[in-house]
This record gives C-alpha cells, structure tokens and sequence, in this order.
C-alpha cells in the first residue's frame, strides 16, 4: 500500500483507566498504515489521560483532543474538526481485537471507496455477549435497513468506521447526540452514490470502563435516519413491506423495552 495513504484513528474515550493501554498496543502491533492517534475525551478528570500520557514507545503520533461539545457525540465531531488524514476511522476505545482490519480498510478507501463499514453481521464478522434486547434491535434494524433499504452494508448502525475527507468535509451533520452520525452520513453518502465497502469485524461486549451506548435515549434520532434510508425505495417496495418494518420497529423499540426487565 502507498504511505500516501494515512489514517486519523479517532478514539472517543470516557473512565477508560488503564484498559485503554490494551488497545493502543493492539493497535501498535497490527495496524501498518501511516497513522495517527486522536484521543477524545471530555474532562480533565478522566482517568484515561494519564495512561496515555504515560504511553511509549509509539508508532504512531498521540494527539490529546478535549471534547468541545458534549457527550460522545460531541467529542467525535471535534475529532472530526481536528482530524487531517485523507480518512479518518472512528475506533471503539474497548477493542483490543479488530485493528488487524485497519490496513484492509485503508486499502478499500484508496481503491475509491469512501466509507468502510466493519460488519458484524456479514459473513465472518460475530456479536457476543450483549443483552438480547439490545442485539434484537440492533439486528433487526440492520436487516431492514440491508434487505428493504437497500443500503450496500449488513451493519448499517456500527459506529466503528471508515470516512473519506470528502465526505467529513461535504457532508454536514445534523445529528447531536450519540453515533446516529455514522448512519446518518452513510445514507447521505449512498444518495449522492459514493461508493461503500464493508468487511467482516467481530464485536465483543465491553468488559472494563463505562459505555456511552444508550439505545433507547438516542432512538428518536436514529429513527429519523432509517426512515431517510427508506424514502429513494418508497416505489420499489410493497405496501405489505414497508407496514411490517414499521410495526417490527414498533415492537423492538416501544413494548421490547418495557418487558425486557421482567424476563
């Protein structure tokens, strides 16, 4: 691969600890591409900042960004503003087991495409040992969104992922909270018909720190994303179609979560 090719890996964190230390060297020991490190984080208080302060030797360059909104989606959009690279990967600050696919990712990016979707739902990609509720919705969304939408990925929602300059630059962002971005500007991307890749990843539930994952909270936003997906195949589906995802929906989000707790 051409060392033209670089890579922002952006790594929003929150109470990491000494966890993320883990990642960083499973970074440092499979990822090839010219890159560097962006570090996201809220305050100055998180307990992350001083085991990356303290983190040699490096491949790569470490860049300290404070969060200049709020919340995660806050600090990957100023990751974003502060980010140089051609492309920029949005990298879960727990996952010390998919950075051997960075470099396929880059590659996928230089061959002209300009979005990479990690997939755990694809052939050779696996999601383990997160709640039921949470693997229903997030499953059914994704069949959905591949299968009736249309859109050329089978984990449409994972917020891991590969952004072309272009697309960080063209392409504003209307969500505010949570990882909604990254199916936001996925659907934009396949409506303007930008090309996307995807290539399998494995996802494991985290077992140190504090997740900012609140499905529920962030529904609504998402919601208006996977119904803009739908609308270039309104004419191409049948009624019958469109009123079962809708009703799908309905259930995984609205009675799932009200009985999940008494199961």
């Amino acid at each position: 691969m051409s060392s033209a090719v670089r890579l922002d890996i952006l790594i929003p964190v929150y109470q990491e600890g000494a966890a993320i230390r883990r990642v960083l060297d499973h970074l440092a020991a499979n990822v090839r591409t010219p890159s560097r490190i962006l570090i996201c984080y809220d305050h100055d208080h998180d307990s992350t900042l001083e085991h990356v302060r303290g983190y040699s030797p490096s491949p790569f360059e470490m860049v300290l960004v404070k969060n200049e909104g709020t919340g995660v989606h806050g600090a990957i959009m100023t990751g974003f503003r502060r980010s140089t690279a051609s492309a920029v990967v949005v990298y879960p600050a727990d996952d010390d087991t998919n950075a051997g696919i960075l470099d396929r990712m880059a590659e996928l990016y230089g061959e002209g495409h300009d979005i990479v979707t990690p997939s755990r739902f694809m052939k050779g990609g696996c999601m383990k040992g997160c709640r039921w509720t949470k693997a229903a919705l997030v499953r059914t969304a994704a069949f959905l969104l591949y299968h009736a939408a249309g859109l050329p990925t089978h984990d449409p929602t994972n917020g891991f992922r590969l952004f072309s300059r272009r697309i960080i630059t063209e392409i504003p962002v209307e969500s505010t909270s949570g990882f909604a971005f990254s199916i936001e500007l996925l659907v934009k991307s396949c409506r303007r018909g930008w090309r996307v890749a995807e290539i399998p990843a494995v996802w494991f539930e985290r077992k140190q720190g504090k997740s900012r994952f609140q499905i529920l909270k962030w529904m609504p936003v998402y919601l208006r994303w996977f119904f803009y997906a739908f609308q270039s195949r309104l004419k191409d589906l049948t009624w019958a179609v469109w009123i079962l995802g809708i009703l799908l929906l309905y259930a995984l989000t609205v009675l799932l979560p009200k009985f999940a707790d008494k199961i």
